[in-house]
């Protein structure tokens, strides 16, 4: 008994020599694995949606990449570190007495399934993840390699964790077991390997960073005019997932209200819980609307631009009489003269958020309330008699302006549904893209709901957003437009009370009780978020956006980033670049009458992430085109060190206008070239003491640097 004893023991105690990761001291160990990712396809957008195909991802498998061990801990596989090819399979081996972190440079040589690599890239396995894989130093340690590996190196460096803290919030983030995330991609779920293309996309910026040798981060920070030295590919990783300032979001939702000043909404008593909001999150006061009416500002929140449109015509505002209100085929009939004075309204080709995140392998969404069961999402909602509004019960402590009226009951109005508040519309490119159908849902909570259940046709959800939030399928970018009883516009509703033949208008879908029901609207959504299992799940970077699609202002200039209100607007449209890299303006109809803006509205940030700061106010001015840019930043789709990179007019930084002044006679002589100019929402300019704004401009005035300077969209 004491022999089997000893001998139990000393087989235990040989088991834990084995299993303790420095097991031998320049012990030769043998390491293989694999280098994996994901291939993306971009959509195929053609002018009808039958000519168009959804995007597409599969595991993927690296051939030709150069594995090695990283010695120097530089992000680079230097001569004389331990080396190998991936083979065709994706796979490596490498002997070593010295194991690290791996390292997997992807070149323009290598291939992706088969296919060319169209932009460096270097993968990381963190040295944690090749000591825990080291358990019997006689059997090869198996290592995978790949973009969510790699996260796991720059979470640990980013946020001064452990290994297993890092790997832990990843997989927390996705749902999966822990082992997932370090595991090849094969066989991965659709959210990971979704993930895989995301980091994919971030860690092949951080490498043209380097080739092309930004300066370093730090350097910049002691001295905004350093010239080196290089970014490292370290201080890349990290500087791909917070381009200007502005932090990588998992899902974003803009609550998108209608035509209230700043004025109206700020300490306002109709508007308690938007102001409680603004308190407890981020509030951006000298936030300003694009143009006046809700078309060109719907327009310039999904594409920085408003192309010159004036007003709320349909993008197919022909043709006129009884056919008014008909839907055409796509593409639009040749022949058609444009409406509204010659003013496009059918942007077959424009650069948009939608298409820009379509084409890199993330999702959109537009949520719209109270909309006609069944009927065309490019039609505007109609009137119908038979569709009647749920009775709300009148308590004392439930004021006029309740998610319904009181004691009112009154027909659905054919305006509650806007399709000017649907930015999908107006973009052939997003009509004929095949997810566009799918991407339009309907979002509940109104008084209408029960009346519009009991009509609807079969598979037809009242209430798409509940159940999103409810699984988690959330987009990357998620609209949420409430009817415009809901989102503070105003309808003529007009109904009769209970047991009276007296016909009345909704006493709550206008004047200041309307400001009451938007106010109580925008509270249910965000507390219906907040109460999702993606908000509560701490490692998804969540924010919630409240704002304005325009303000009240009624004469002169009042926009902000991207016009000047005193020189002569000359130019045909936005500057483009061409082919041969002449600059030159695009040519569009009535484009100098676009972009006047409509005074400052409210906007007001909440994120789900516990250590990001919270009060902070920025008095900066932005606009639509400054959230744009922003929303590029977050979501990667642009390059900030390539203006040209950014869609339409949120390229229109202060060093951009001054390099292409000669094609931009609208700036000629801009007394105010910071309040002319587009930047991100990232509290980054310092408005100088004793500042002087250029006058003509709005009365919301920047007075000096805020005390206050940190940035409202930060995450830590």
């Amino acid at each position: 008994m004491l022999n089997n004893t000893l001998i139990s023991g000393a087989v235990a105690g040989a088991v834990l020599a084995l299993s303790a990761p420095a097991f031998a001291a320049n012990a030769p160990v043998t390491i293989r694995g694999v280098v994996s990712g994901t291939y993306f396809t971009a959509p195929v957008i053609s002018n009808t949606p039958s000519g168009s195909a959804p995007a597409n991802t599969v595991a993927s498998l690296f051939q030709s990449a150069k594995v090695c061990i990283d010695a120097n801990d530089n992000g680079a596989c230097d001569a004389g570190e331990t080396s190998a090819l991936t083979k065709a399979d994706g796979s490596y081996l490498l002997a070593t007495r010295t194991p690290g972190t791996l390292i997997a440079e992807i070149s323009t040589t290598s291939l992706n399934n088969g296919k060319a690599v169209a932009q460096r890239m270097v993968l990381r396995a963190p040295a944690d993840q090749v000591s825990a894989a080291l358990i019997n130093p006689l059997v090869p340690a198996k290592v995978a390699i790949s973009p969510l590996t790699t996260e796991i190196a720059r979470i640990m460096e980013d946020d001064g964790v452990s290994f297993e803290t890092a790997k832990n919030s990843l997989a927390t983030r996705l749902s999966v077991n822990a082992d997932v995330v370090l595991s090849d991609t094969t066989g991965a779920n659709a959210d990971v390997l979704k993930e895989s293309v995301l980091l994919s996309n971030r860690f092949a910026f951080a490498a043209k960073m380097v080739d092309r040798h930004d300066v370093s981060p730090a350097a910049l920070a002691a001295d905004a005019n350093a010239t080196g030295p290089a970014i490292s590919m370290k201080e890349a990783y990290q500087a791909a997932m917070n381009l200007e300032g502005i932090p990588r979001y998992d899902h974003v939702f803009l609550i998108v209200l209608e035509n209230k000043a700043t004025s109206s909404i700020k300490d306002s008593k109709y508007a308690p819980r938007i102001n409680a909001y603004l308190n407890a999150g981020n509030h951006f006061t000298s936030y300003y609307s694009t143009g006046n009416p809700s078309e060109p500002n719907r327009l310039a929140i999904a594409s920085a631009d408003d192309f010159g449109v004036t007003d709320d015509s349909a993008f197919n505002c022909y043709p006129t009489g009884a056919n008014a209100n008909a839907i055409e085929d796509l593409p639009l009939p040749p022949g058609v003269s444009a409406c509204n004075n010659g003013t496009n309204h059918n942007h077959k080709s424009k650069q948009n958020l939608f298409s820009a995140l379509s084409s890199k392998g993330m999702n959109w969404r537009v949520y719209s309330e109270s909309k006609n069961p069944g009927s065309d999402w490019r039609k505007d909602g109609t009137a119908d008699n038979s569709i009647v509004a749920q009775d709300y019960i009148y308590t004392a402590d439930e004021p006029v302006g309740a998610i319904g009226t009181p004691g009112l009951q009154v027909r659905l109005a054919g305006a509650l549904y806007a399709a000017k508040h649907n930015g999908s519309v107006f973009f052939q490119n997003v009509r004929s893209s095949p997810e566009f159908l799918a991407n339009n849902r309907t979002m509940g909570g109104g008084q209408w709901d029960q009346a519009l259940k009991a009509i609807a046709p079969s598979g037809w959800n009242i209430d798409q957003f509940s159940d999103d939030l409810a699984s988690g399928d959330i987009a990357q970018l998620n609209i949420l437009e409430p009817d415009q009883c809901d989102d503070m516009h105003g309808v003529t509703l007009v109904g009769t009370m209970p047991g009276s033949t007296t016909t009345k208008a909704a006493s709550d879908c206008s004047g200041n009780a309307l400001i009451y029901r938007g106010d109580k609207y925008t509270d249910f959504l965000i507390k219906k978020i907040q109460a999702s299992p993606l908000w509560n799940n701490p490692q998804k970077r969540v924010a919630i956006v409240m704002m304005f699609d325009e303000g009240t202002a009624t004469s002169g200039f009042n926009s902000c980033c991207g016009w000047n209100t005193s020189g002569s607007p000359l130019a045909l449209g936005p500057l483009v670049k061409n082919a041969d890299g002449t600059v030159s303006n695009e040519v569009i109809t009535n484009y100098k009458q676009g972009n006047k803006g409509h005074g400052t509205s409210t906007f007001g940030v909440l994120n789900n992430q516990p250590a990001a700061p919270k009060g902070v106010v920025d008095s900066d001015a932005y606009s639509h085109i400054s959230l744009v840019r922003t929303l590029q930043d977050m979501f990667q789709l642009a390059d900030p060190a390539d203006d040209w990179s950014y869609m339409n007019r949120s390229k229109y930084s202060q060093k951009f206008i001054a390099a292409n002044i000669l094609n931009l006679p609208e700036y000629a002589g801009s007394a105010d070239a910071h309040f002319d100019a587009v930047r991100p929402m990232n509290h980054g300019y310092v408005i100088p003491a004793g500042y002087v704004q250029k006058n003509g401009y709005p009365t919301i005035k920047q007075v000096g640097p805020d005390a206050d300077q940190r940035n409202g969209w930060a995450l830590k």
